[in-house]
């Protein structure tokens, strides 16, 4: 007799119930009053596009690059896929000859951090930047080549923000021209290193330099860690993977400790300080502020990655939410061919009021985003002329938005995803898993709240500044220009009358910029006049941060969209109308969520505070038929999404139960441990029952 035990689950050949997705969005796609592709265009430009479609072709034949099993799989599995994937990755870049951009595509496209993500994002952006040109042809050039694979170890066990507090120390051996690395305690470990875990064999290891009987702090240096021969951890070295996280499982994090090891001089990374072989005389930078640069252009790269989060995010959501049909609105019923349907969810107010600011909060971020990557650049070259006057504010705010937008990409995750009713808690809905790896973007380059207070110490600064008439605004600096006009005029009031006054750039923008410096001169206030210590005023330090770099994102936006050239022709009148109501809601609606502020600084009075309310909601009847176009200008390809829920075509359900399909419990029609641990109580309950049949028989 032969088993069918292997044959899989099926379901049934049969249609949902109509109308079908397709229909639905394509009754959507007919309200759109703007070019969806020149708006993408615009974003991305017509060369990235291209390059993204050409790159899509060919990863989507790859079997390494294949999702199809990803919301199955075990670490182990994760781990191993990640590794094929990346292999393979740096095989294709030169089967195709791709620049740095094809291969960035690629791997946004993946959308899941592997075990050499590190080695692209970290470890070579730092051989790059911090090397001399002996320690580039030593360390760079194999890096590139792949001959070595690293990492970038500076959080420990204990310590994260507070890198001055790392333990881990070098001390320099003038007898042998070596550093001795060591692990002086259990909470010098160094932990939570990306690819650190199993894959990496050299890592830049952050750690105390000490030389001549003098800590110096941390300095990073390139170590190797593992064999080039057989990967087996060096003698001196322990080394391994953390464990599973709540997310991010497909990389290999790892620890690291280091037991007296020694290093030869040349792996101290010395472009900018340097340690004189023999002696080990220090020499320390030309200007200890160079670092910065680096974080201000990490930290623009975490904004714009904000956005294509919340693009993500809104895409499946607003697509799920005009298929998902529930109830009959009695008032306002929604017909189909002559038939009264259930109601899109997306024709409720209140599934509009969740997601519809969220698609502005994105495209915010992306003209935020923009303008910092200007801003940096600029910087950059100012700096090279010898003058760091942009610094401070770019740093500062740079802190605030990294800390401000992860936490409104991390609320904003979850929104989309209740937002999306019970199939959004199914990995299949493509935000379960999604939201969980997105969720070190909150504690990483900086915890979020420790972050607001290197902000909030520069606005204290400006502030201090502006009083004393040490500062002059400027175009580059709108902190500032927004605290001068404070001053003048502390006693200033909104002027709207009526909800549709709320629709002026001008006045939102100095609704913004006098809450924020309402803030900031208040607390200043009770730092230097009153006497109140910084860790009692840490709440109102996170606040003046994030008004600060709220006032940016609704500048960024409101202001592009007045200046762009681009957006100025004739041909796409229609795209800036869209952008401008977008603008107009973004902004509102985060007035809205902080009216306590608004109205504490009495800019806004109860009366105006209910007009803005009715404005918001009115503005989100002028979005509702824009959703679908809006979202569908984030360009991104079912391949990116990977979900049941947010398929360009609509085929929600269609895909739900395909992917159901490949569950491999349903690869079996008896699970198992049937025989060890179903059976018996099975069988029992039925020798139970003859028994009593039995019984009454005799009666």
């Amino acid at each position: 007799m032969t088993s069918n035990n292997n044959i899989p689950t099926k379901f049934p050949n049969l249609k949902p119930r109509g109308p079908g997705g397709e229909a639905l969005l394509a009754a959507e796609r007919a309200k759109t009053t703007f070019d969806v592709n020149a708006l993408s265009k615009f974003m991305y430009s017509q060369e990235w596009l291209d390059k993204m479609n050409s790159v899509l072709q060919i990863i989507e034949n790859e079997p390494a690059f294949d999702k199809t099993s990803r919301y199955y799989q075990s670490r182990p599995d994760k781990i191993a896929t990640g590794l094929w994937k990346d292999k393979r990755m740096a095989e294709l870049a030169v089967e195709h000859n791709w620049d740095d951009q094809d291969s960035q595509i690629a791997n946004f496209l993946y959308d899941q951090s592997t075990p050499f993500s590190l080695h692209y994002g970290m470890f070579i952006p730092t051989l790059k930047s911090q090397t001399t040109d002996e320690q580039k042809k030593l360390f760079l050039e194999r890096a590139l080549k792949h001959e070595i694979i690293g990492c970038y170890a500076q959080t420990e066990l204990g310590h994260g923000s507070n890198v001055q507090g790392l333990e881990t120390t070098a001390t320099y051996i003038p007898e042998t021209n070596e550093f001795e690395l060591h692990s002086p305690t259990l909470t010098s470990a160094k932990w939570w290193i990306g690819g650190l875990g199993k894959a990496a064999n050299h890592a830049i290891v952050m750690a105390r330099l000490i030389t001549d009987g003098k800590d110096l702090g941390p300095h990073p240096f390139c170590v190797q860690i593992r064999s080039l021969e057989d990967h087996t951890p060096l003698p001196g070295i322990t080394v391994g993977d953390i464990g599973p996280k709540f997310g991010f499982n497909a990389v290999d994090n790892g620890f690291i400790m280091f037991d007296h090891y020694r290093i030869p001089h040349v792996a101290f990374l010395a472009k900018y300080s340097q340690v004189k072989p023999g002696s080990g005389e220090y020499s320390k930078p030309p200007n200890a502020k160079l670092s910065y640069g680096t974080m201000v252009f990490v930290r623009a790269n975490i904004v714009m990655g904000v956005r294509y989060a919340l693009a993500k995010a809104t895409t499946i959501a607003i697509r799920y939410s005009t298929i998902r049909q529930q109830f009959v609105d009695a008032a306002s019923p929604k017909k189909w061919d002559n038939k009264v349907i259930e109601t899109p969810v997306l024709d409720y107010t209140m599934q509009q009021y969740r997601l519809l600011p969220i698609i502005a909060s994105a495209y915010a971020c992306f003209f935020t985003g923009r303008e910092m990557y200007r801003l940096y650049e600029l910087n950059q070259s100012e700096m090279q002329k010898g003058n760091f006057g942009l610094l401070a504010d770019l740093h500062a705010s740079s802190s605030g938005l990294k800390s401000l937008t992860t936490t409104m990409a991390v609320e904003s995750l979850e929104e989309c995803r209740r937002a999306c009713g019970g199939h959004g808690y199914s990995l299949f809905s493509g935000l379960g898993q999604f939201y969980q790896d997105y969720l070190p973007n909150a504690t990483w380059e900086g915890d979020n709240y420790i972050l607001t207070q290197q902000t909030a110490r520069y606005l204290l600064k400006t502030f201090r500044n502006v009083l004393a008439g040490k500062a002059e605004p400027s175009e580059h600096n709108q902190t500032i220009t927004y605290l001068t006009q404070y001053l003048e005029n502390p006693k200033a009031k909104c002027p709207a009358s009526k909800p549709d006054d709320f629709l002026n750039a001008e006045l939102i923008l100095s609704a913004f910029g006098f809450r924020a410096a309402y803030g900031i001169a208040k607390v200043a206030e009770q730092i230097d006049r009153h006497g109140r210590s910084w860790n009692s005023m840490l709440v109102e330090i996170r606040n003046i941060s994030k008004a600060h770099c709220q006032f940016m994102l609704v500048r960024n936006f409101l202001v592009t969209l007045q200046n762009d050239p681009e957006l100025a022709k004739p041909e796409n009148k229609s795209m800036l109308t869209i952008l401008k109501t977008m603008s107009y809601l973004f902004a509102l609606h985060n007035m809205e969520k902080e009216l306590s502020e608004f109205l504490l600084s009495e800019y806004l009075s109860p009366e105006q505070s209910a007009m803005l309310k009715e404005q918001v909601v009115s503005l989100l009847d002028k979005v509702r038929p824009e959703a679908v176009g809006l979202v569908d200008a984030f360009a991104l390809p079912d391949y990116y999404l990977h979900s049941a829920l947010g398929r360009y075509d609509g085929r929600v359900y269609e895909s739900m139960t395909q992917m159901a399909e490949a569950e491999p419990l349903n690869h079996t029609r008896v699970v198992a441990g049937y025989e060890e641990y179903i059976k018996p109580f099975v069988h029992k309950g039925k020798n139970l029952a003859i028994s009593k049949e039995e019984a009454s028989s005799k009666l």
